[in-house]
């Protein structure tokens, strides 16, 4: 009887695990050595078939692969919030507090294109592919998102105060 492909996975990541938690905690913090843990597993399970006899080495590659795609994905999240702080506004710049708030009100394709864009750093050609649109729509949509979350970050907050209420 043969041993199916997710009975060998199995076994694989069972002798694998170990090894690839002490290698990544040796090098990453442990949230994401845990999440790079994971896609390393991911990858494996996808190319199970490219795996070679020998599997923990080949394991530490993708395993590294992983950890470095991670840490580009730290960095652009820093360029991004550098970015975001160098942005000229008229009036004093919102914080993060009303700029998490504003993208809330958002609605989800809007909040979906400016991630994409602020924080991926996808091209419109690319967010077109993840979202199914054509470029110009991308740009034209992505054009209107940005006015929009411009327009409630510098409208007036609402802070439940009534000074100036006549009546009652």
């Amino acid at each position: 009887m043969e041993t199916s492909r997710a009975d060998r996975f199995d076994q694989l990541a069972r002798a694998c695990l170990e090894p690839l938690r002490r290698y990544l905690a040796r090098r990453t913090d442990a949230e994401t050595a845990a999440d790079v843990l994971g896609d390393t597993l991911l990858v494996a399970w996808r190319r199970f078939d490219d795996v070679p006899p020998e599997p923990l080495p080949w394991l530490y590659g993708v395993a590294r692969n992983c950890l470095a795609n991670a840490e580009r994905g730290v960095r652009r999240r820093a360029r991004l919030a550098a970015r975001l702080a160098d942005q000229p506004v008229d009036v004093e710049p919102a914080g993060s507090d009303d700029l998490l708030e504003a993208l809330e009100e958002l609605d989800d394709t809007e909040r979906e294109l400016l991630r994409l864009w602020a924080w991926e750093q996808l091209t419109p050609a690319e967010i077109g592919t993840a979202m199914g649109l054509t470029p110009n729509a991308v740009s034209i949509r992505l054009t209107r998102a940005r006015q929009h979350l411009r327009e409630l970050i510098d409208a007036p907050r609402k802070t439940g105060d009534l000074a100036g209420h006549e009546g009652a």
